[in-house]
């Protein structure tokens, strides 16, 4: 009898790369096929060739619109697959909007190490993909409600169910038969934190008989909220008395939405003392566009915003700015003080936010506000380790800034929020392989269970086991 198979291919032993292959006797399919992200070496791996053929991949599944999670689809396509992406309606926008960025930047940093290769009489280099090829990949997506069952292939039924992390997030639940008995894979994607200002809790976990659960806290919790609130607050209030600016590095999907949901709770307490907030990019300005044709999914805790954002964003911050071309943004550099600046990107390898650094990073008055994970090698996660000097767009910049992290604004689960839900599966305990994690957080969530007599595997790449 033929057993289904799963073998880990990507966010296994790392946080990104999120790829997990399913194959039945009737068909293969994938979870996720994300972009590497972090050190030069690690982004490296997005060039390499797939360890499988992409032609013989029936159907995608894919858990969010996150670049980690999607940014390898549109090469998937180029490379022979033309199955169904399987994903949830707002992901269907939001994976829109970020291919094409990731198409854009790719095409742009190949033209200007081309030109660094040709001077120095070395071989040219080609785009990870253009943006015919994803192009070619969207023509390929299939939106599928919440709760909706779907036959992916024979025999292999999916349901996407609220996970809770940003717009469009889901946790995947596969049923499988095979053999005698139909078997159940639930694959976490990426659980949110239950304290999201905008997002629905992740739904109860069904029952399966094997997990894959994400890990990316794994050896923490995040800072209680009403502290991270307090703390930015004080920052706002300490930036505002010195007339210094306060830069925030946001990920352009869901953390940007987020800050200007609590800027706007700010404001009408009476606790935002700048007058002007930028949203400083072209990706995030569209993602909010986004979720604002999308509001239904929010959780609607407060009603009050409920009844603003009905209206648009700006009428719940009124102070909001978006800057949307380059020389919008260029003008921000000569703001000397008194502004709140949201620009990506979220690990400060790329985007609009390193040119903010560079004119403000050396200004004693200046606050920088760390609000997402840092892999390491980032330059965000060099701000956060406290270096004296960093090197951006080809200058040396001393760090003179005010560096501040906020973890209380993750959108992951923390570890205690994973264990819990984890813990809600009903009857027997599923096979649990922990993904999507550096290997220290891997390796003490994997602790965390055992003391609950729950054997966690830490997935290895390339590593296969049974359904």
């Amino acid at each position: 009898m033929i057993m289904a198979t799963l073998t880990f291919w990507g966010a296994a032993q790392q946080v990104t790369g999120s790829c997990h292959l399913l194959e039945t006797s009737h068909g293969r399919l994938l979870l996720d096929c994300g972009m590497f992200q972090g050190e030069p070496a690690t982004e490296q791996l997005n060039h390499r060739s797939f360890p499988f053929d992409p032609r013989a991949i029936d159907a995608v599944v894919l858990s969010h619109a996150h670049l980690d999670h999607s940014g390898l689809l549109p090469k998937l396509a180029a490379e022979g697959f033309s199955g169904p992406v399987y994903l949830t309606g707002p992901s269907y926008d939001l994976v829109e909007l970020m291919l094409k960025d990731a198409a854009f930047l790719e095409m742009k940093d190949t033209v200007w190490e081309n030109k660094r290769l040709e001077r120095a009489g070395k071989p040219l280099v080609e785009p990870l993909y253009t943006l015919e090829d994803v192009e070619r990949l969207l023509g390929q997506r299939q939106a599928l409600d919440y709760e909706q069952p779907t036959e992916v292939l024979p025999g292999v039924t999916l349901r996407f169910r609220q996970a809770g992390h940003i717009l469009g997030a889901a946790f995947v639940e596969l049923t499988v038969n095979e053999g005698k008995h139909p078997r159940t894979l639930v694959f976490s994607g990426d659980l949110g934190n239950r304290f999201s200002p905008l997002m629905q809790d992740p739904q109860a976990p069904p029952h399966a008989d094997m997990l894959l659960l994400e890990s990316t806290y794994g050896d923490r919790d995040h800072r209680s909220l009403n502290d991270t609130l307090e703390e930015f607050r004080s920052i706002l209030a300490a930036a505002h008395a010195k007339g210094g600016n306060v830069l925030i590095p946001s990920f352009a999907v869901g953390r940007a939405q987020d800050l200007i949901y609590w800027l706007g709770k700010f404001h009408r307490e009476g606790a935002l003392p700048q007058h002007n907030v930028f949203l400083d990019s072209p990706m995030a300005i569209t993602a909010t566009a986004i979720y604002l044709r999308h509001r239904k999914h929010f959780n609607h805790d407060d009603a009050e915003f409920d009844r603003a954002i009905a209206q648009g964003w700006r009428a719940w911050l009124p102070q909001l700015t978006y800057s949307e071309t380059t020389e919008d943004s260029m003008a921000l550099n000569r703001v000397d003080g008194g502004a709140i600046i949201i620009a990506g990107s979220g690990m400060c390898t790329g985007g609009r936010i390193r040119h903010h650094l560079k004119y403000n990073l050396w200004k004693k008055d200046t606050h920088v506000v760390i609000a997402g994970f840092q892999p390491n090698g980032t330059l965000g996660r060099k701000l956060v380790d406290g270096a004296k000097r960093v090197t951006i767009l080809g200058s040396e910049i001393a760090v003179k800034a005010h560096i501040h992290t906020l973890g209380g604004f993750s959108a992951h689960a923390g570890q205690t929020q994973l264990l819990q839900w984890a813990k809600a599966f009903p009857g027997a305990k599923p096979a649990l392989h922990l993904v999507h994690g550096e290997p220290e957080a891997m390796q003490t969530l994997q602790q965390r269970f055992a003391e609950t007599d729950w054997q966690a595997n830490i997935a290895a790449p390339g590593q296969t086991v049974k359904l």
